[in-house]
């Protein structure tokens, strides 16, 4: 998928808040808006060179948006929290596995990123974006995620209910497959994901190829209580 048509070169100099950062362009200081809520402490790292997507949208208070970084090791990483939905709607809409690919959509009192029928049979999909790596390993959450874990629990309930459920893990980091609960920063989830594996949720890992213009989904690994197995 194509992040821009133009994206600005940047450094990284410091994050006053979630929703802003301060960088420099060509020397020239700038303050820009941060396309993820998360924190990002191991990629925003002052210094850091990050790419910046123009914005010219009437009231905005900054010009950019940043929406990827330079990480040591792992070349870039895109931190921009809306593209996991819009990578794997392309990919769902591409891979020929479904009848029909549906975005928010609602069940009951529940609304899912995706909606999806395979041979007549529904499926239920939410999707989460991971960014948190270290030597080689995805982390998810990076910090603590109520609605995470509610949507995770709202999967559990539709697989034990006999209904296909999948939690996606988008992975928009160079080099890494698999994503694991990080209990560090988030048990309640951690657990949430460990019962919702045991109830027949699949839980899909969505490696990426990653540069500032582009991102692609390159493979799946798909998780089950039986194990874990690459299609």
């Amino acid at each position: 998928m194509k992040i821009a048509e133009v994206l600005v070169e940047a450094r990284f100099v410091s994050r006053p808040n979630r929703f802003i950062a301060q960088v420099e362009i060509d020397g020239r200081p700038e303050t820009v808006h941060v396309k993820n809520t998360g924190r990002c402490r191991e990629i925003l790292v002052p210094g850091t060179t990050v790419w910046l997507e123009p914005s010219d949208k009437p009231g905005r208070k900054t010009a950019y948006d940043l929406v990827a970084a330079e990480k040591p090791g792992r070349g870039v990483i895109n931190i921009d929290s809306t593209l996991p939905n819009r990578l794997m709607k392309d990919w769902l809409q591409g891979c020929g596995e479904f009848d029909v690919v549906k975005a928010e959509q609602v069940c009951g009192t529940s609304r899912f990123d995706f909606y999806l029928e395979r041979g007549g049979q529904p499926v239920w999909m939410e999707v989460k974006g991971c960014t948190l790596e270290q030597d080689g390993q995805g982390w998810f959450p990076d910090a603590p995620t109520v609605r995470g874990c509610r949507h995770v629990k709202e999967l559990t309930d539709l697989a034990r209910a006999g209904t296909q459920a999948v939690l996606s893990f988008v992975i928009p980091v160079n080099g890494v497959t698999k994503v694991q609960a990080n209990e560090a920063n988030d048990p309640v989830f951690a657990r949430a994901l460990e019962e919702a594996r045991e109830a027949g949720v699949e839980i899909w890992h969505m490696a990426c190829l990653v540069s500032p213009e582009e991102v692609t989904i390159v493979g799946r690994l798909v998780e089950t209580a039986g194990g874990t197995k690459q299609v």
